[in-house]
C-alpha cells in the first residue's frame, strides 16, 4: 500500500536544509573525497585512450563540490587533455545556482565547458535522445541520485549505453549493509514513495547487474552520521535529520505514534547505529560501483 506520508523530496526548501545538516553531521563527503583522491585516479587512468578532448556527464551533480574534485582528478591523470565537455544534470534550481557560484570562484576551470541542465535524469534522457544519437561519453557519474528515479535499472542501462570505448560509469549509493538498508528493509512500505525508487541500495543494483551477467568493480566507503539530536523531542535539527533519514516531510509530526516509535527504536538499534560517548552514530556506509562500456 502506498504511504500516506508526504515525501521530503517534494519540498525542495526543507530538503536542502535537511541535506545541508546531513552533510554537517556525517562523514559523507569526507569518505567520497578519500575515494576520489586515493582510488579514482587509477579507475580513470584509461578513459579517453589518449584523446585530447573528453566528454563527461554528472547525473545529479548537486552543488558541484564532489564533481569538481573528480574533474580535478581527471585533469591530473590526463594532463594532455585540453578540453572537457561537462553536462551538469541537476533538477534543483538552488543546487545549480550554488554550483555556478562555485565555478565562478575557481580560477583553473577554463578547459571545462559547462552545460547546465536543470532536469531530472529522465528529462535529460529524453533531451539527449532528441539532441544527439552519436556522441559518446568518457566518464559518467551518478552520486546518491538513483533514489529519485522511477526505474534505477533502466536509468543505469541508458547511461551505460552512452559510454565510449574505455568509458566508465561510476555509481555511489548507500550500502545494502548500512543503517539505511536496515531501515528500508523494515519500513519500506510505510516510508518509501512509490513514484520514485527511493529505498534503493547498492545491493539492489548489484543483484540486477549479476542477473544480467554484467561485470563491475565495487568499493566500500565507511561512513557514519551523528543522529543524537533525533532523540531529543522537539529539537529542530533533530527533526530535520529525521526528515532526511525517513525521506518524509515533517516525519515526527505526521507519522503515526506506532510508526514513529518503531523507527526511533530501529535507528537506535545496533543494526543501524552504535552508541559511544553519549552520541548515537548511524551507519552511513556507502558503496561505489564502476561499470565499463556495454559489450
Amino acid at each position: 500500500m502506498a504511504s500516506p506520508l508526504k515525501s521530503l523530496v517534494f519540498d525542495d526548501s526543507r530538503y536542502q536544509k535537511s541535506f545541508k545538516l546531513f552533510l554537517e553531521r556525517s562523514t559523507e563527503h569526507q569518505c567520497m573525497q578519500d575515494f576520489i583522491h586515493k582510488l579514482l585516479p587509477d579507475i580513470l587512468a584509461g578513459v579517453g585512450n589518449g584523446k585530447s578532448h573528453l566528454n563527461v556527464i554528472g547525473v545529479g551533480s548537486g552543488a558541484g563540490e564532489i564533481e569538481l574534485e573528480m574533474l580535478s582528478g581527471l585533469r591530473l591523470k590526463h594532463p594532455g587533455v585540453d578540453g572537457v565537455d561537462n553536462e551538469v544534470v541537476e533538477p534543483s534550481a538552488q543546487q545549480l545556482h550554488n554550483y555556478r557560484v562555485l565555478v565562478s570562484q575557481k580560477p583553473d576551470l577554463n578547459h571545462i565547458t559547462f552545460h547546465w541542465n536543470k532536469m531530472t535524469a529522465a528529462e535529460f534522457e529524453e533531451h539527449w535522445k532528441v539532441k544527439t544519437t552519436c556522441k559518446k561519453v568518457d566518464f559518467i557519474h551518478m552520486i546518491q541520485m538513483l533514489y529519485y528515479v522511477k526505474d534505477p535499472e533502466a536509468t543505469v542501462s541508458f547511461f551505460q549505453s552512452l559510454l565510449n570505448t574505455n568509458g566508465k560509469l561510476l555509481i555511489i549509493l548507500v550500502s545494502g549493509e548500512s543503517g539505511w538498508g536496515k531501515l528500508w528493509q523494515t519500513y519500506r512500505d510505510q516510508l518509501c514513495n512509490t513514484e520514485i525508487s527511493q529505498c534503493v541500495t547498492t545491493k539492489d543494483i548489484k543483484c540486477f547487474l549479476d542477473s544480467k551477467g554484467m561485470r563491475y568493480q565495487s568499493y566500500e566507503l565507511p561512513s557514519q552520521m551523528d543522529i543524537t539530536e533525533c532523540f531529543t523531542e522537539g529539537d529542530e535539527k533533530g527533526e530535520l535529520l529525521l526528515d532526511f533519514l525517513t525521506e518524509v516531510l515533517n516525519f515526527s509530526k505526521t507519522a503515526s505514534p506506532e510508526l514513529k516509535a518503531g523507527v526511533m527504536d530501529l535507528l537506535r538499534h545496533s543494526d543501524c547505529s552504535v552508541e559511544s560517548d553519549s552520541k548515537v552514530m548511524f551507519n552511513n556506509n556507502l558503496e561505489v560501483i564502476v561499470l565499463n562500456q556495454l559489450t
